[in-house]
């Protein structure tokens, strides 16, 4: 039987300049990719005592990691820019934003595209609340009640009320509609049991991350729970897309890629995966037994010694198991075996562009033609 298609999306780092978004998009644009999405953070991962030439040779023209553009308003000013492309945000969280405004955000993105746009929704991060005065307190609980009256406002018109933990409503109104066919999609963030099930009960999409789901077995069990909650919530376990957030480190040889994994960026980023993943691998965790990875991370409350300390107990074996590796060949491939899983999108986070020059240039191209050889 002949393997079934994969789309290809790319997540764009909501970054200053302007200009190198737009460029970016262009470029996912002319190379047919499927789906643009940026993510919706305060600040970024990236410490700022980590931020030089020998950690990326872009920090010159970007004087803070931190200088993060608001996704709503990016997503609208790329609207006109995007084509048949679908824009979406991977992901946002009811913490920071109330569901009623994520829901209307979407819908009026709805009315500026080609395309149903994306509303990906998770948890939240430490780095995006603790620093802001904002509580993490029960995050799933708070998330699925964040759906259903993100889904309310989607699927219905007129006043309603919400009685929750969390949220209380009454009499809201949201009658905003999107146009016919473009009712924006509701993708979850899901790893643990109580995420995937509520990925599978309300739903329209689930947008796990590489650095925290790394094997096509471990998608394919983690798939049928969603599937198998959709049923019980009388849901088509078939209009689900399945997709995955893949970081990639994408060269023109096997040699150069592998090299990569040595980099401090990448290191870095292994830091961001859990104390699970680490032993998983054989390996102990920095940052201790108990670290949850990227939504614990705080970059800014750690020391240079401490980060410096950390990124030499990193070993590559830790960081490829968070990232496909290789020429586009070898990673379309290794997405071929997550697609056998039930994989049907698939939107990359192409990191290796961040690691010299060299590499910056060959992720578009490289980006294009995993997209072409995952089309076949």
């Amino acid at each position: 039987m002949a393997p079934s298609t994969i789309e290809t999306g790319i997540y764009v780092p909501p970054n200053p300049p302007w200009g190198n978004v737009r460029a970016v998009t262009a470029l996912a644009r002319w190379g047919g990719l499927s789906s643009l999405f940026v993510w919706d953070h305060f600040q970024e991962f990236y410490p700022t005592v980590l931020w030089d030439e020998t950690f990326t040779p872009f920090s010159g023209s970007v004087s803070s990691p931190h200088e993060v553009f608001d996704y709503q308003t990016l997503l609208g000013a790329l609207a006109g820019r995007a084509g048949k492309m679908r824009l979406g945000v991977g992901v946002s969280e009811p913490i920071r934003r109330h569901p009623v405004l994520l829901a209307q955000a979407a819908l009026t993105l709805a009315h500026l595209t080609e395309r149903a746009p994306i509303l990906g929704l998770g948890c939240g991060e430490k780095m995006n609340t603790e620093p802001y005065g904002l509580s993490q307190d029960r995050p799933v609980a708070r998330l699925d009640e964040a759906l259903r009256i993100v889904r309310r406002c989607l699927d219905s018109r007129g006043p309603f009320d919400f009685a929750g933990v969390h949220f209380h409503l009454d009499g809201a109104v949201m009658d905003l509609q999107a146009p016919p066919g473009r009712t924006p999609q509701v993708w979850v963030a899901a790893h643990g049991p109580r995420m995937l099930e509520l990925t599978g009960r309300y739903g329209d999409g689930w947008l796990p991350m590489t650095i925290a789901l790394s094997s096509p077995d471990e998608y394919e069990a983690k798939l049928a729970r969603i599937r198998s909650a959709a049923r019980d919530a009388g849901r088509d376990p078939d209009r689900i897309e399945p997709s995955l957030f893949a970081y990639i480190l994408v060269a023109p040889t096997q040699k150069r890629a592998r090299a990569l994994l040595h980099s401090r960026m990448v290191r870095y980023w292994a830091l961001l995966f859990s104390a699970e993943h680490w032993t998983a691998a054989g390996a102990v965790h920095p940052f201790g037994p108990q670290f949850r990875g990227s939504v614990d991370m705080l970059p800014e409350h750690y020391d240079r010694t401490t980060l410096e300390t950390a990124l030499g107990a990193v070993p590559p074996e830790v960081a490829e198991r968070g990232f496909l590796v290789g020429t586009p060949g070898r990673i379309a491939t290794r997405l071929r075996e997550f697609g056998d899983a039930g994989l049907r999108h698939v939107v990359v986070g192409p990191t290796s562009s961040y690691l010299s020059v060299q590499d910056w240039a060959f992720a578009a191209p490289g980006v294009h033609r995993i997209a072409a050889l995952l089309r076949k």
